[in-house]
């Protein structure tokens, strides 16, 4: 018998971590969503052209590596998606319905951020960069929408004036202003993070990273 909690009636579902992926009915599409930094960095590498090895990406941001990871061994096609990049991402997921000629159904995962103790903890950066997906894939006509993933879209439509400000001032925006241990690792790497300000542009960006083999590559 299904879960209540697997929103398997739902083309378009929405929950957090990996935990949260694994509560979730099968689903064909991934999205991942770690706006601040691993999603909005990874779709800025791609864009430059590179390509990402996820084990080394998680030397640097271990939230979202983990969730990509979770998701590809489900065997779903993989996507990291947020603010930046969410039309190009809901048109990527077009283009894979299109190619698979059936209903394709499409999980996204808010990454949130692990506390101290391991646990889970919400993130606003990471709602809106999922409710900015699930707007743009409403908008492409794939809506049949799950009440998790609804309350996401609709707080990205309420709040999207305010997104700068928003991720800034959030508890993860302050603690990147802050310092963290991740901004020097990626330094190590040669890799210049995403800021909050980059994250924050609404559809500023066409590339979308799509894991395959491991590794993050524009998708074609």
């Amino acid at each position: 018998m299904p879960s209540p909690f697997d929103q398997s009636p739902y083309q378009v579902r929405l929950e957090w971590g990996a935990e949260g992926l694994a509560r979730l009915a099968p689903a064909d599409v991934v999205i991942a969503v770690d706006v601040l930094r691993f999603s909005t960095t990874v779709t800025q590498l791609v864009e430059a052209g590179d390509e990402v090895a996820l084990d080394g990406a998680r030397a640097w941001s271990s939230n979202g590596a983990d969730v990509a990871e979770a998701a590809a061994a489900t065997g779903a096609e993989v996507l990291l998606g947020g603010i930046r990049n969410a039309s190009a991402v809901a048109s990527a997921v077009m283009s894979l319905q299109e190619r698979r000629g059936d209903r394709t159904s499409v999980t996204v995962i808010a990454a949130g951020e692990r506390a101290a103790d391991g646990s889970l903890r919400f993130a606003v950066e990471d709602l809106l960069g999922a409710g900015a997906l699930v707007c743009a894939l409403i908008d492409l006509g794939i809506d049949h929408t799950s009440p998790e993933a609804v309350a996401a879209a609709e707080s990205f439509r309420a709040l999207r004036r305010g997104l700068r400000h928003l991720l800034s001032a959030s508890g993860s925006g302050r603690e990147l202003a802050i310092g963290v241990a991740s901004t020097a690792r990626m330094a190590d790497a040669g890799i210049r993070p995403a800021t909050p300000e980059e994250a924050a542009e609404h559809d500023a960006s066409s590339a979308v990273p799509h894991l395959r083999d491991g590794v993050f590559t524009a998708f074609a």
